[in-house]
């Protein structure tokens, strides 16, 4: 199975390579190929060219991690000194709130709000200003200054969501993983020493979307999904693709469930989902087929490939019909939407949210060194390795799923006292 980032039209297949420019784009009648999107920059390497995960015989080799620092923001608890969210907060307002956090985290909401009046303030201020009439060097200089205060309020911005979502996951007791690098304790330089915590992050989701990350999962681990002990040596850079790939689903993920719960309560769901269940588990399990029979997933030997979907991913498109698919009604649901809806909701609104995706991920990851061949493919001669079990990649997944999950929310709560949202 590849792990590459594109974009799915009814119309054809559209290269990772473009994937940065184009809003998102899906096809109705293929639901297990639905890919979250955003119509923003690119992700750094982390979305733009995902070559395929595959999970090797394990062996022993050590990685030596390098990217960001770890974040200055830390557990108020005496018993540890950990860093509680890997990404440092860089602004004064980041850099407060990194603060609160610390001592009173529940104070962080009224924190927030009095941010965002500051913030809105400051922008309406900035909007009664006046041109200067003159043309010329001061002209320039006016709007440069006011270039320079609005990438300040977008970085305090950005920081303020990513704040609210660590406050999500601490409310939860769930701890986010920290930096990624080999563990002094463990010989052979595993990297997943973190705990598995896979009942509270299953709580913090309806039992609908938790069906639909379990599909996820499927799609990710194929019949290791439940051999959680086994290690294996994987790409640092697909690993970090996978996870910003799972954030992005998580988010498309709550975006729907959101709208899935309301339609249920008042009980004004679309009719037939249950009844046409069956009907599309078998088309869709006979379509992921290879030839021989078997079916397509990520497993320890080299992926086998579906000829149509050999150059892009499953890892964070929806709800393949791999090893242990099942179906869910949240799925059908989604099969209900028109074209237009579905592009809609599976669209990052925010370029805000894109930068908390990408730095969160370099965080976790470091940097990537994405080299691209003539031949447009990359160059994995200097791919790093790192040991990691498959447990612990569940975990990973599980984690970017919720926190996909909660910058949906995070994003939604601020827009509505700072409108910043474009859609």
């Amino acid at each position: 199975m590849e792990a590459a980032a594109v974009l799915r039209s009814s119309s054809g297949i559209c290269k990772s390579s473009n994937f940065a420019f184009k809003s998102c784009v899906l096809t109705a009648n293929r639901p297990e190929f639905l890919c979250v999107s955003t119509k923003f920059r690119s992700l750094k390497g982390w979305i733009t060219h995902c070559p395929s995960i595959s999970l090797p015989k394990q062996a022993q080799r050590r990685l030596v991690l390098g990217g960001r620092k770890s974040s200055v923001v830390r557990a108020s608890s005496a018993s540890s000194d950990s860093p509680i969210a890997p990404l440092q907060l860089e602004s004064p307002v980041g850099q407060f709130l990194s603060q609160i956090l610390i001592s009173h985290p529940h104070l962080l909401p009224a924190a927030v709000d009095q941010q965002l009046e500051q913030l809105q303030t400051d922008r309406d201020a900035e909007k009664q200003k006046e041109e200067p009439s003159t043309s010329g060097t001061d002209l320039v200089l006016y709007r440069r200054i006011a270039e320079v205060k609005a990438n300040d309020r977008r970085k305090a911005l950005e920081e303020i969501l990513y704040a609210l979502v660590v406050q999500k996951f601490m409310d939860a007791n769930v701890s986010l993983i920290p930096t990624v690098a080999p563990s002094s304790s463990d010989p052979s330089g595993r990297v997943d020493s973190w705990p598995s915590q896979e009942e509270k992050l299953e709580q913090l989701h309806s039992s609908e979307a938790f069906e639909m990350i379990k599909n996820h999962l499927a799609l990710i681990l194929g019949n290791r999904l439940g051999d959680s002990n086994s290690v294996a040596q994987i790409s640092k850079l697909r690993v970090g693709q996978v996870y910003a790939a799972s954030v992005m689903y998580g988010y498309f993920l709550k975006r729907v469930d959101q709208r899935f719960q309301l339609e249920k309560t008042m009980k004004i769901l679309p009719q037939g989902l249950d009844e046409e269940e069956s009907e599309i588990v078998q088309a869709m399990a006979d379509d992921m087929r290879q030839p021989d029979g078997s079916d397509q997933y990520i497993s320890d030997e080299q992926p086998k490939s579906h000829p149509e979907v050999s150059s892009w991913s499953g890892s964070f498109c929806q709800g393949g019909f791999g090893h242990g698919i099942k179906a869910s009604r949240l799925r059908n649901y989604v099969m209900s939407f028109d074209p237009e809806t579905l592009q809609r909701y599976a669209t990052i609104r925010s370029k805000e949210a894109v930068s908390i995706i990408e730095k969160h991920t370099e965080a976790l990851f470091g940097r990537p060194e994405i080299v691209i061949t003539p031949q447009g493919t990359i160059d994995s001669s200097k791919d790093e390795l790192i040991t990691i079990s498959f447990g612990g990649l569940k975990r990973l997944v599980l984690e970017a799923v919720t926190f996909g999950s909660f910058l949906w929310d995070v994003e939604s709560y601020v827009d509505s006292r700072y409108h910043f949202v474009m859609n």
